[in-house]
């Protein structure tokens, strides 16, 4: 997929059609749920004698309880069974809740809109994981955080309209519980002729055998996917951001009629303006990570919804307005813009948060358990929902107000990323990377699909500054495992990132030759366990800009390990950002401006019997010419 074509996607059959399925089930799941929220939160005592803020809480409990029950059979079922034929089986559950809907809305019947609500549920439980497993069989690996940015785009801006068309076909009276009914089968029927054009996609494991004990498989999906600690942080990650999505987004009914004093325009302005930053940030994604998975946004994500999420709480104390008014006049009020530019950034900065988790976790769990692996994140995502929802119900029953609800999810979140992000220090490691990338230098990376997206390989590249790893980091799709000089890798702030990274520390045999020993045994490890090592053969901080000799080490190492070599050159930071000039450290010499570019070139691979360090230096030498 070339760089800007992410949209193309949409005209092709292998993604329109399945987007288009989930994007009709995402808007009726909400045109439903938010007519039936409206009508109880401003008119609730024609329907109920349930408190309004309880009922509006209660509701999306009751839509996620069905993924605790039915998320690992339908894991199960989705790695069984043909995708396209699950698809159009849900598509046609779907229209049969809508009509048992539509019977409870003409026949003014609570409990059967309230059945509909947990079949919904159990409609979206069914096609979770037929939708985050078929990316995967369907798209190219460079694809994946372009088509997941789609995908999030349509499910909220799906979310969005159905919830505007939910609230303002309920108000229409006197016909709005008709005009709901009506609307629901027909987007259905839509999502049901889309479902007719989703290619075939093959099951991954046809012979598995489904277990009905759905408690036993949730916790053997669960306990599979913690043997993967990378990928199970990231669904925690996940199911993190959907409590806080969730607890946010339930608020929203009453927060715009109780506490800014506004009609269900209101409500719907509030909505639009989340939902829009939630797709903008789920299409910035593709940009932003250079078209390739980078989770480094995922800590940059956080930061923002807590940042936001903490003024939202100020900017609301700070409203004054007491007049009903309806959207128009509300965003002619006194503070308004700050509050809408909160919520909006809060949607920005979830779409950061979110794409690439969903990417990492469909790139590295098992191919074949991919499906099952969704599910267990859904059990998860359901669990943080419904605690959502309690957690709720019981601070606002304690006497907070709606801004302290929202100023304690923020400053929650904070403590939940930090937590993760220590246990997985990786998300920083690339933040790190990608902060350097984004703000201090622009690099220009060619041929970067050289290096493989799995496999073990050896990358040797020329050593112009002591950022050297951090870009060749930033410019990779996967992790790589460094071996550096010892006394960088104890560099202080330098060093941490090192090793969180999980660098190779070696020194000469003379200084410390346990050391060196330890180091190639370190090395011969990660490539037998398929990982990517990177080493810079000079062993040393070039001083003159030029390539210096490629040391022995490498001929060693690749004896050793009989894996392909790949030689990559990096161009444009010597005389710049800790590199050695004229023999002095720490110099900086922005001739080329406050941001400096970089190349990287990557060539092709070298067979290992071929790779002698006098072979390699010249690759080397030859790419960093070639690209001048």
């Amino acid at each position: 997929m070339s760089q800007s074509s992410q949209f193309s996607l949409l005209s092709q059959r292998r993604f329109g059609p399945f987007f288009w399925t989930q994007f009709f089930g995402a808007f009726n799941d909400n045109l439903f749920k938010t007519a039936l929220m409206v009508i109880l939160a401003y008119d609730a005592l024609s329907w109920t004698t349930l408190d309004p803020s309880t009922i509006t809480n209660l509701i999306p409990g009751l839509f996620i309880l069905p993924y605790v029950v039915f998320s690992a059979t339908a894991g199960q079922l989705a790695d069984k069974f043909e995708k396209a034929g699950l698809a159009r089986f849900v598509k046609w559950m779907e229209l049969a809740i809508m009509a048992v809907a539509a019977a409870g809305w003409m026949t003014h019947t609570l409990w059967l809109l309230v059945a509909a609500v947990v079949g919904m549920g159990v409609h979206s439980t069914l096609f979770g994981p037929v939708k985050y497993a078929y990316l995967p069989q369907q798209l190219k690996p460079e694809e994946l955080v372009g088509g997941n940015g789609l995908i999030e785009m349509g499910t909220f801006v799906g979310i969005l309209l159905g919830e505007i068309l939910g609230a303002v076909l309920i108000v229409h009276k006197p016909l709005g519980v008709e005009l709901v009914a009506g609307a629901t089968i027909a987007v259905a029927v839509f999502g049901l002729i889309a479902s007719y054009r989703v290619p075939r996609t093959p099951a991954p494991e046809p012979d598995l055998k489904v277990s009905l004990n759905f408690v036993a498989e949730s916790f053997r999906n669960l306990n599979f996917s913690r043997k993967n600690r990378p990928v199970f942080l990231a669904m925690l990650g996940n199911s993190w951001f959907w409590f806080y999505g969730a607890l946010i987004l339930a608020q929203f009914p009453v927060y715009s009629k109780d506490f800014l004093h506004g009609d269900h325009s209101v409500f719907v302005l509030l909505l639009t303006v989340f939902s829009v930053g939630i797709g903008t940030g789920s299409l910035l994604c593709e940009r932003l990570s250079g078209h390739k998975i980078e989770i480094g946004l995922v800590p940059f994500g956080s930061i923002g919804l807590s940042l936001f999420g903490i003024d939202l709480y100020f900017a609301s104390n700070a409203y004054a307005n007491t007049q009903v008014v309806d959207a128009l006049a509300f965003v002619s009020q006194a503070g308004v813009p700050r509050i809408l530019l909160d919520i909006v950034m809060i949607g920005v900065f979830g779409g950061f948060f979110i794409v690439p988790l969903f990417a990492l976790i469909q790139t590295r769990c098992d191919p074949k358990h991919i499906s099952r692996t969704i599910a267990g994140m859904n059990i998860l995502n359901a669990l943080f929902m419904v605690a959502a929802a309690g957690v709720a119900i019981v601070l606002l029953g304690q006497g907070f107000t709606i801004p302290q609800l929202f100023l304690v999810t923020a400053i929650l979140n904070a403590l939940v990323a930090a937590y993760i992000f220590s246990l997985v220090p990786e998300f920083l490691m690339r933040f790190l990377a990608w902060i350097l990338i984004q703000t201090v230098h622009r690099v220009k990376v060619v041929d970067g699909e050289r290096i493989p997206t799995e496999g073990a390989a050896v990358l040797v590249c020329n050593h112009v500054s002591y950022v050297d790893a951090i870009v060749i980091m930033a410019a990779s799709p996967r992790p790589i495992r460094f071996v550096m000089d010892h006394r960088i890798f104890k560099m202080p702030l330098m060093g941490w990132i090192f090793r969180t990274a999980k660098a190779i520390p070696i020194a000469p045999a003379k200084e410390d030759p346990f050391l060196m020993e330890k180091a190639f045994i370190d090395i011969a490890q990660a490539l037998h366990e398929g990982e990517l090592v990177c080493i810079f053969p000079e062993g040393k901080l070039t001083r003159t800009g030029q390539i210096s000799e490629f040391k022995g080490g490498i001929a060693k190492i690749v004896e050793r390990s009989k894996v392909p070599v790949i030689p990559l050159a990096l161009r444009g930071l010597w005389g710049h950002l800790l590199s050695h000039r004229n023999g002095h450290l720490f110099e900086r010499a922005f001739k080329a401006g406050l941001r400096s570019r970089l190349s990287l070139a990557v060539g092709m691979p070298v067979a290992p019997e071929a790779a002698t360090p006098e072979l390699l230096q010249q690759k080397v030498q030859e790419l960093r010419g070639k690209w001048k």
